[in-house]
């Protein structure tokens, strides 16, 4: 056996396929550490602060994907308000 190892190519179908998985209700208020009742809260559609939801018949879903996207949107708000002293 040589000491040269080959470098192995990555497809672009090859992406870790937990990027895409679907979570629950139950997953995504573990992704989010909040309570269920709240991810249930703000699906709603007359909630204010909506997150992102994939409804599958009666079945709520959540891309990781777009919970990323929505935490990332709270923190530039976030740093744009000015703190008070």
């Amino acid at each position: 056996m040589s000491g040269v190892h080959e470098l192995e190519t990555v497809s672009p179908l090859s992406i870790d396929p937990a990027d895409d998985t679907l979570l629950t209700p139950q997953d995504a208020a573990r992704f989010l550490k909040v309570s269920v009742s709240w991810v249930y809260e703000h699906v709603r559609p007359e909630a204010e602060d909506r997150l992102p939801v994939v409804k599958l018949g009666k079945y709520l879903r959540f891309d990781r994907r777009d919970l990323r996207a929505y935490i990332d949107a709270k923190r530039e708000v976030c740093q744009r308000i000015p703190r008070r002293r």
